[in-house]
C-alpha cells in the first residue's frame, strides 16, 4: 500500500530541509500519543540511522538510503528492524519543492503494510508541529539570531521538547547534566554538580535555562518535601551566582503557579498578584529569591511560572488519560477549581521568547489565555476521547496517594492564573483553547478524525 501526504508552508525551501538536517527534527516529529520514545536520532539524512523504542524492548531501526537522498530536495528512510520489516514493510520518501521562492511543498510517500487510519492523524500532527515550529522561529526570532543555551533538566518533560525546539531552529543546546559526560552521550553535555558547580560549566554560553527540579507529585512526607525544596533552591542560587560571575546576560529559571496559593477563589491572579500561603508557595518564593544573585550580577532574569503541562509523555495528562480512555473518568469533587494548563508546544515558545525578547524580565505566568474550571477540563479530555465522564471522584481520593497536604496543593488546587505579561507582550498561543489543544496532542482532532 501507498499512502501519500501533502502539505505547503510559508516558509523558503532551504530554511525547511535544513529545519529537517538539524538534531531534534524526530522528537519535534514523534506523535507523543503513540507509545514510543527515540532512542537514538540519525546522524546524517543520506545514510545514518534513527532508532525507536517501542515497550517490550521493539526497537524501529529507520536506515536513510544514499540512493534516495538529494541534498535540499529528499531523502528516505527505510524500516531495517530484522523481526519488523518483513510484517510491516516502511519505505518513507520526503520530497521538498519549493513553489516560489518563499513557499515549500513538502511531500510524504510511504510504502507500507501499515493501515491508513494510524498514518492520517501522525502525518497530520508532523504537519501541524512543523508549521507551528517554523512560525514561531520566524516570529520570535525574526533576525535570525543563534544562540549557545545551557539547559538543566534537559531529559525532563519539558526540557525534551525545548532542546529538540531549539536545534531545530538552528541554536546549539549545552545539556548540563548531573552524570558525567561519556563517549556515548552527545559532545555538548557537560557534567553540572548542583552543590558545587564547575567555574568553567558556563563558559562560552549565551543564555541559561534551569528546569532541574525533584518532582513535585508524591506523598507530601517530610523527606519528600525536603527534595523538593533542596533540589531547586540552594542548586539555583550557586547557578545563578556562576551565571553572574561568567557574565551570562539572561538565566530562565523554571517556577510555577504553586507561588500563588492553593486556593484563591476566582480572583484573578497575574504576576502583580502578592504570593499566597503553603509549603509550594514558600519553595516558590525561595526558588524565584535564588536567581538574585544573577540579577544583581547583570543577568537579565525570566521567572517562568509554569501551569499544568498538557502532554500525554508525562504529567498529570499522563496519568489521567489511561483512566478516561477506560471510561472511569470524572470531575475531582465538585470541579469548581479553576485549572491553569498550559500546551507543551505553548511552553517551548515561551521559553524561546524569554531568551531572545529583551523587555521580557522577572515573573511570567505561562498558562494559556482559555483557563478552565476543573469540570470543563474532565468533559473536555472526555470529549476528545470520546468517552463519558461520569465517575466524580472523591475529595479524599487525592489524599489516599498524596496526603492531605499534598491533596491540599496538587490535586485540588483552584489557582485562576492569567498570562498578562505575555499578553502584553502580543504573544501568540499555537493553541488557547483546551479543547483543541488536547486533540493535537492525543491525536484526536476533529478534521483529523473526519479522514479516517
Amino acid at each position: 500500500m501507498t499512502y501519500e501526504h501533502a502539505a505547503v508552508f510559508e516558509h523558503p525551501l532551504d530554511q525547511v530541509f535544513a529545519w529537517h538536517e538539524r538534531p531534534g527534527a524526530i522528537h519535534r516529529l514523534t506523535p507523543p500519543w503513540q507509545p514510543v520514545r527515540v532512542a537514538a536520532e540519525a546522524s546524517s539524512l543520506r545514510d545514518g540511522q534513527a532508532v525507536l523504542a517501542f515497550p517490550g524492548g521493539i526497537r524501529w531501526v529507520a536506515t536513510h538510503r544514499p540512493d534516495g537522498f538529494e541534498a535540499g530536495r529528499r531523502f528516505t528512510d527505510e524500516l531495517t528492524t530484522p523481526v519488523l520489516s518483513p510484517l510491516l514493510s516502511w519505505r518513507h520518501t520526503h520530497s521538498f519543492d519549493g513553489l516560489d521562492g518563499a513557499t515549500t511543498r513538502v511531500t510524504d510517500r510511504v510504502d507500507t503494510r501499515v493501515p491508513t487510519r494510524l498514518l492520517r492523524p501522525m502525518f497530520a500532527y508532523r504537519t501541524r508541529q512543523l508549521a507551528g515550529d517554523l512560525a514561531s522561529h520566524a516570529r520570535l526570532n525574526p533576525d535570525g539570531r543563534v544562540l549557545t543555551v545551557a539547559v538543566t533538566g534537559a531529559s525532563g518533560l519539558i526540557g525534551t521538547a525545548l532542546c529538540a525546539f531549539l536545534t531545530t531552529g538552528g541554536h546549539r543546546v549545552v545539556r548540563l547534566a548531573r552524570q558525567p559526560a561519556t563517549g556515548a552521550r552527545p559532545v555538548d553535555d557537560r557534567h553540572w554538580d548542583p552543590s558545587s558547580p564547575a567555574e568553567d560549566l558556563l563558559s562560552g554560553v549565551d543564555a541559561v535555562v534551569h528546569l532541574a527540579g525533584a518532582g513535585i507529585a508524591g506523598r507530601f512526607s517530610e523527606s519528600h518535601k525536603r527534595d523538593v525544596r533542596d533540589s531547586r533552591v540552594t542548586p539555583t542560587r550557586l547557578l545563578g551566582e556562576l551565571a553572574g560571575r561568567s557574565g551570562v546576560p539572561t538565566f530562565v529559571s523554571a517556577s510555577a503557579i504553586g507561588f500563588y496559593g492553593a486556593d484563591r477563589g476566582d480572583e484573578e491572579l497575574t504576576e502583580d498578584s502578592e504570593r499566597g500561603d503553603g509549603f509550594l508557595a514558600d519553595v516558590v518564593a525561595e526558588w524565584e529569591e535564588a536567581t538574585v544573585p544573577a540579577a544583581t550580577a547583570g543577568s537579565r532574569v525570566v521567572l517562568v511560572r509554569t501551569g499544568i503541562v498538557q502532554s500525554p509523555n508525562g504529567g498529570a495528562l499522563h496519568l489521567q488519560r489511561p483512566l478516561f480512555e477506560a471510561g472511569l473518568g470524572g470531575r475531582l469533587g465538585d470541579g469548581r477549581q479553576w485549572t491553569a494548563w498550559i500546551g507543551i508546544d505553548d511552553m517551548v515558545d515561551i521559553y524561546l521568547r524569554a531568551l531572545l525578547d529583551p523587555a521580557l524580565e522577572g515573573p511570567v505566568n505561562a498558562v494559556a489565555p482559555g483557563i478552565v474550571r476543573n469540570s470543563e477540563y474532565t468533559k473536555a479530555l472526555a470529549r476528545v476521547l470520546h468517552r463519558p465522564a461520569l465517575i466524580p471522584v472523591p475529595a479524599f481520593g487525592p489524599a489516599l496517594l498524596l496526603g492531605r497536604e499534598g491533596a491540599s496543593e496538587v490535586a485540588q488546587a483552584s489557582q485562576r492564573v492569567l498570562p498578562s505579561r505575555l499578553a502584553a507582550t502580543g504573544h501568540q498561543f499555537r493553541w488557547p483553547d483546551l479543547e483543541p489543544a488536547l486533540g493535537h496532542v492525543l491525536g484526536r482532532l476533529a478534521e483529523d478524525e473526519g479522514q479516517l
